[in-house]
């Protein structure tokens, strides 16, 4: 035990001086390469964030100085039942958005995985919408939405009069019709990450679970999802994240109307910066989905350190 003290000391400086030595051989124009993305990282990331921080605790319209308010625009938020209903949309965001999409995307990934004339034809059919921006889907999706648009026309050819309405004017429903609008774009992403995931699963395994007996749903939830358990932790993770900073889709077909019932935090958060010049109060809305954000994201890498401990 002694004797081996004294050989891990004299290997730690060791290992400190191999690291130093590849360190400097490391040729200055690669320095400079890492140097220039850093910075600029720094200007357009990390400095704004620090600037909403300090800008949360403050009132300012954008022309005028600052008036420092420290914790006010914090207090306010949680009497604001705008910020409350914005809070409660994000979670049945995430929920709704999160769910539909990798049940979707899983179900999808499932019925394509397999070799066929039109397969090919349609995966790219169904990832089509991930090429087209968030904002250009919420100008689509209002088209279809329109009261004489596709949508309520087709229920009207089929004799459902009674179903059409106005879906972006409803306040009960507009919130879960744009909803539709963000899983549709969405659900060909995890669709292909799900069928990269099946690609590297072991087709034996099913073998021998079918040649035993077990049914194709047994066959699925006992050996394919476990198998796909990494894949299912990065879909999680992209979700969430992806619903936190929901803002284009929604502003483009509601703009958080009607009646503020599809207001997002992201959404609340550009209404009172850029249309009421409240960029004080908009900047703690930022520190809220800054927090939101990084709660997850440090929970699941919680969760993963773990996972591979074990």
């Amino acid at each position: 035990m002694t004797a081996q003290a004294p050989a891990a000391a004299a290997a730690a400086p060791g290992r400190t001086g191999r690291l130093g030595r590849a360190l400097r051989r490391v040729p200055p124009l690669v320095w400079l390469f890492l140097a220039i993305p850093l910075a600029v990282e720094l200007f357009w990331v990390f400095w704004p964030a620090a600037n909403s921080f300090s800008l949360s605790l403050t009132r300012w319209d954008g022309i005028t100085p600052a008036v420092p308010v420290g914790g006010q625009n914090f207090v306010d938020l949680w009497d604001d039942p705008i910020f409350t209903r914005a809070l409660r949309n994000n979670v049945v965001w995430a929920i709704g958005f999160g769910g539909l999409s990798v049940a979707g995307g899983l179900a999808l990934a499932v019925a394509l995985n397999k070799p066929g004339p039109l397969v090919g034809l349609y995966r790219s059919a169904i990832y089509l919408p991930m090429v087209v921006s968030l904002a250009v889907t919420g100008l689509f999706w209002r088209v279809m939405y329109a009261p004489e648009g596709p949508i309520n026309a087709a229920l009207g050819a089929i004799g459902l009069e009674s179903l059409r309405n106005q879906w972006l004017a409803d306040p009960d429903l507009a919130l879960y019709a744009v909803l539709v609008a963000a899983v549709w774009r969405q659900v060909g992403y995890i669709m292909v990450l799900y069928l990269a995931g099946l690609k590297s699963c072991d087709a034996s395994l099913e073998e021998a679970a079918a040649v035993d007996g077990a049914s194709a749903w047994q066959r699925f939830w006992t050996i394919v999802m476990p198998q796909l358990k990494g894949v299912s932790m990065v879909v999680f993770a992209v979700t969430v994240i992806d619903s936190l900073r929901t803002f284009d889709i929604v502003w483009a077909m509601t703009r958080g109307g009607p009646y503020n019932m599809t207001q997002l935090l992201s959404t609340y958060m550009f209404q009172q910066a850029f249309t009421l010049g409240n960029l004080g109060y908009a900047s703690a809305i930022a520190v809220v989905i800054f927090v939101l954000a990084i709660g997850f994201i440090i929970t699941y890498l919680a969760r993963q350190a773990r996972a591979e401990e074990d």
